[in-house]
Order: C-alpha cells, then sequence, then structure tokens
C-alpha cells in the first residue's frame, strides 16, 4: 500500500489530466518524441563514444555521412528560403543555410581539429539516404498522405511547405544538441585524453544550442496560421524526421564489443535472463490500493438508499471515501516515522546490505500492521470481481511499460522469464492489466482478495508483505529455475520495499524518484547512478580490461525516468 486516495480508473472514473504550457510547436514535438532519444543515447555508437574508447573507424564512417546530411539541409533552406512570404523569415533561413554551407566548406577542417582524418570518398549509407529523401520531399511538399497542388502558387501554400521543411530539420539540430549535453556532463573539462571531446564540445556549444533554438522559433512563427489538420501533418513530419535519425544510429555498424543493449551481448544459448519487475507506480501510473478503494467507493449503496439484504453488510460510499481517507491518511504518517527512525543512527561509510536488511524489518512489522487495519476496516468488502478485472483492463500503465514487456514476451530468440513482484492486494487487477496488452505470459507474485462467489469478503490472502518476503519470492524463482546456463537478473522497482531485490539482483533499475528509498539507501551506503552514466562506466571497464560483467550486491543502483531508458539498455532500438 502506498498512501493516498487515487485517481480512479476504470468503473466509470477517468484520469485527470493536468493542463501544461509546453511552449512552443519544437519544445512540443520534442517533448513527444523523447522516448525515441533513449535508443539514440543508449546506442552502442555512443556508449562507446561517451566512453571515449570508439573505435576510430567506426567514428570516422559516421561523420563522414555529415557531407550528405548537411548538403541536403542547405538545398532545404534554399527552398525553404524561396517559400517564405516574409521578408524577415527568407532572412532568418538565409542565414540557417549559411551556417550549414560553412559548416559544410569547413567540415574537412573541422574533423582535423577533433583529431581524425575523412575518407578520401564518402558513399551515404541507406540510412542516410532514407533521412535526405524524406528531407527534400518535405521541402518539395511532396508530403505522403497529404494532397498538395501539383504548383504552389499562394503564399499560404508556400508558407506552409516552409514551416513543412523546418520541422523535418528541427529533430536532427535537437537531438544532437541533447545527445552531447548529456555526454559532456560526464566528462572533466580537463579531460584531454577523451578521444571525441572535441567533437562533444563543438555540438554542446552555445553556438549550436543557438542554431537549434532559431530553428524552432522560426517553425512556431511560420506556423502561426496554419489549420489543426496542418500542424497534425508538421507533428508527423518531426516525429518521422526522429525516427529516421534513430534507424540511422541503429544501423552503424559497430564492431567492437559493448555492454548494450544487454540482451543482445550475452548470448541466450549461454545466459537466461529473468527480469522481475515492481507493479504499483512502476508498471502503473496510479497506486493500485487506491483504485481498488476507489472501486469500492464508486459500487458501495449511497447512505439514504434502499439496499437488498446482501448490501447492508457494506458501508455506504460517504463512510467509506472517510474510512479511506483516514486510512491512507494513517499510511503515510506511520511510514515516514518508520523510514525516519531507520536512518535516526549515523550514516554508514560502506555499503552494509546486512544492516539494510535488518533496519527493513521495521518496514515488515509496519506493513502487516496496515493490511490487517485494512482487513479490519472491511473497505474492500463487497467488490465483485468483474469490477476488479474491468478496473485492470482499464488501468493506466507507465508509458512503454507495456510495448517492453510485449517486445520481451513476443521475441522467441531470448531465453527470458518476466516475474511481476508485488505488495497489491489483487493480483487479478495485475493480471487483467497485462491481459489487455496479450502479456498472459507474465507471471504474477501478489497478495490476493478473498471471494465467495465473486464477491470479496473483505479479506486478503497474504503472501507478499515485506521486503523480505519479495527478497524470498525472487530467490525461490530463481532455484526453481530449470534453464541451464548462466542467471543473469535484473529488477526494476521505485519503492523502499523492493530495495532488498534491487541490490540482490545483477542490474537494479530504480525506476522513478522515491525519495523515501533513496534517503533509506544513501543511510546504508547504497550508490545511486544515473544508468547512462553507469553504462558508460561500464564500456571503459570491458575495454580497459576488465569483465564488463553484471554482479548483485555492489551496492550500485542504476536510476531511470523512463521505461525507454530501460527498453533502450536491455533491446535496444
Amino acid at each position: 500500500m502506498v498512501g493516498g486516495v487515487g485517481v480512479g480508473v476504470g468503473v466509470g472514473v477517468g484520469p485527470v489530466v493536468a493542463v501544461v504550457d509546453e511552449g512552443g510547436l519544437g519544445k512540443r514535438f520534442w517533448i513527444k518524441v523523447r522516448n525515441d532519444t533513449a535508443a539514440v543515447l543508449y546506442s552502442p555508437f555512443f556508449v562507446s563514444l561517451a566512453s571515449g574508447h570508439l573505435l576510430p573507424e567506426t567514428f570516422r564512417h559516421c561523420i563522414s555521412q555529415d557531407v550528405h546530411f548537411l548538403r541536403a539541409f542547405a538545398q532545404a533552406y534554399e527552398m525553404a528560403e524561396n517559400c517564405a512570404d516574409d521578408d524577415e523569415d527568407k532572412r532568418a533561413i538565409r542565414c540557417l543555410r549559411k551556417r550549414v554551407l560553412e559548416k559544410l566548406k569547413a567540415h574537412p577542417t573541422l574533423v582535423q581539429e577533433w583529431g581524425f582524418e575523412l575518407p578520401d570518398e564518402s558513399i551515404p549509407i541507406s540510412a542516410t539516404v532514407k533521412f535526405t529523401d524524406f528531407l527534400l520531399a518535405a521541402a518539395s511538399g511532396r508530403i505522403e498522405g497529404e494532397k498538395v497542388p501539383g504548383k504552389i502558387a499562394t503564399p499560404f501554400e508556400r508558407t506552409k511547405i516552409a514551416a513543412y521543411t523546418l520541422a523535418a530539420l528541427g529533430p536532427y539540430m535537437r537531438l544532437y544538441a541533447y545527445i552531447s549535453s548529456e555526454i559532456q556532463a560526464l566528462l572533466k573539462p580537463d579531460d584531454s585524453n577523451h578521444l571525441y571531446k572535441k567533437w562533444v564540445d563543438s555540438y554542446s556549444s552555445q553556438n549550436f544550442e543557438a542554431s537549434a533554438l532559431q530553428i524552432e522559433e522560426m517553425l512556431d512563427k511560420l506556423s502561426i496560421s496554419l489549420t489543426g489538420e496542418e500542424l497534425e501533418v508538421i507533428e508527423k513530419l518531426y516525429h518521422q524526421a526522429m525516427k529516421l535519425e534513430v534507424d540511422f544510429f541503429s544501423t552503424l555498424p559497430v564492431s567492437q564489443k559493448t555492454v548494450v543493449p544487454l540482451a543482445r551481448v550475452h548470448d541466450p544459448a549461454e545466459h537466461h535472463f529473468t527480469i522481475f519487475c515492481d507493479f504499483d507506480l512502476t508498471c502503473t501510473a496510479f497506486d493500485s490500493s487506491a483504485i481498488l478503494a476507489e472501486i469500492a467507493i464508486i459500487t458501495a449503496p449511497k447512505a439514504d438508499s434502499d439496499v437488498s439484504e446482501t448490501q447492508l453488510a457494506r458501508m455506504s460510499s460517504a463512510d467509506l471515501r472517510n474510512s479511506w481517507g483516514a486510512l491512507s491518511a494513517q499510511y503515510t504518517e506511520e511510514f515516514e516515522q518508520c523510514v525516519d527512525s531507520m536512518t535516526d543512527s549515523k550514516r554508514v561509510e560502506k555499503f552494509d546490505y546486512e544492516g539494510l536488511h535488518k533496519a527493513l524489518e521495521q518496514v515488515a512489522e509496519f506493513e502487516k500492521r496496515a493490511n490487517t487495519r485494512v482487513i479490519e476496516s472491511g473497505v474492500l468488502k463487497g467488490l465483485n470481481l468483474e469490477d476488479v478485472k474491468r478496473a485492470g483492463q482499464r488501468l493506466i500503465l507507465q508509458d512503454g511499460c507495456k510495448s517492453f514487456f510485449q517486445k520481451i514476451v513476443k521475441n522467441d530468440t531470448l531465453n527470458t522469464d518476466v516475474h511481476v513482484l508485488s505488495y497489491c492486494w489483487c493480483g487479478d487487477l495485475i493480471r487483467s492489466a497485462f491481459s489487455s496488452g496479450d502479456l498472459d505470459e507474465l507471471k504474477v507474485h501478489s497478495n490476493e482478495l478473498t471471494y465467495e462467489e465473486s464477491v470479496t469478503t473483505g479479506g486478503i490472502d497474504k503472501k507478499v508483505e515485506s521486503p523480505m518476503e519479495k527478497l524470498q519470492g525472487f530467490n525461490e524463482i530463481l532455484n526453481n529455475c530449470n534453464s541451464k546456463g548462466k542467471q543473469l537478473t535484473v529488477y526494476i522497482g521505485g519503492a523502499v520495499g523492493d530495495l532488498l531485490c534491487l541490490l540482490q539482483a545483477d542490474v537494479g533499475i530504480v525506476f522513478g524518484s522515491s525519495s523515501s528509498l533513496r534517503k533509506l539507501g544513501d543511510h546504508f551506503g547504497v550508490s545511486f547512478v544515473p544508468l547512462f552514466s553507469g553504462l558508460v562506466k561500464k564500456q571503459r571497464e570491458l575495454v580497459e580490461g576488465g569483465s564488463g560483467n553484471w554482479k548483485g550486491l555492489s551496492g550500485t543502483l542504476y536510476t531511470v525516468s523512463s521505461w525507454a531508458e530501460i527498453h533502450a539498455f536491455i533491446l535496444g532500438s
């Protein structure tokens, strides 16, 4: 149970969506495609480049393609300038084109300054051709699925095509600015030994960021008078451009040994993958306990309504809401007190798994007391199994969670099992949530509501109530695994109850930003490392003579903010 009355999902209640000012078109589109950026950042190419150990021939092959991109950019800008109706817009686009032409002219010299030589002849690869063809088609007004006049005559039509062109160009600039800034954050300012620092400096510079911003500002200006349908076309072009960029980096041949993607660098014939995952707020956008309470509240009789004999055993919806609010508030208050009591001693200097394990016994006692209060309150009494399943099918999962598991279970080449380990009171809710995505193969280990003729009695069949019981389930699953070969375990979770399993797994991935988990982990010497940073370090170890292997109980956990990062790390693009 994670305290708080949640927003209802299923059974007639939909999520409340906050309206957020996301800025201009470029910024809004970028936010929408951020999941695609993980596939590029976590690619073997950029993880190796960030480590400073990308093979020079691989880098030369990549930057040799820049010539073909820059030529297409210059041509597209020229076409956009011709389409722009306003003299100021023409000057702004001409300025962008001038920068591209200057960079194209200086490209060989620039590459030499980075410490490399370009090959004598550069042949565009298939992914480059696909992008440049797409860009020039957009600049010509040849948009797939849209009817464009044979002759673009009116100023409005011409301005629209200029906007389309900038929409196709924008993601390239923003992606390079983003990737280089992410890598720059990992480099030391005086690290002259890093082979690619000058390249990173170039693309993370203020000048490059200024160009990316200027394109976004021009896109906003040119799009002011466009219709809703035309803005949808612009968004599709932006998204397609990003997809083509992802394809480009995913097809770059990286011949050296890398640590990503995890499922490809470990031979399935030799390694058996077991992926464990928490459910509440790791897979879901809302806490399942609050959802079950909301089902009870919605389906309960009104205080003044005529009720049948069977309904008399239930509280009214108003009483249920009050009871659940009190339970939730008490849970939150006591949980915070529990975490504070575990961290009131002196912080340890070294990772102390045994000390953490012992401290978490307080959490075990607390969770069991909280569950007992819920049972005694009767708030879970009288729920219909079909309502529970319906709510599960409508449950909002974290973006990318379902597609990640679908890719796992549908890939016949992966030697992988997936287990959900959860404090959730109702396994039926979890199974229903995943069944809507054809994920019946996921194995669910949780508590269960007790039923009489498909109606809940208010009781809970307690199976997973504490961090220790989660760890016990984790170990039992591995011990019962019949697969031969080496075991490689990944645990994905974000709550205090996941800490022991996260640390026991070969790779522990912390999803989200639980302050309690961080506070408790820090107190017992756990290191929290952003996943990309951790992979770059692993890549260095691999190249510099280390094994690059993953091993449990290292005291290091890897943090992510999206399932796209998990997908890119484990499966690639």
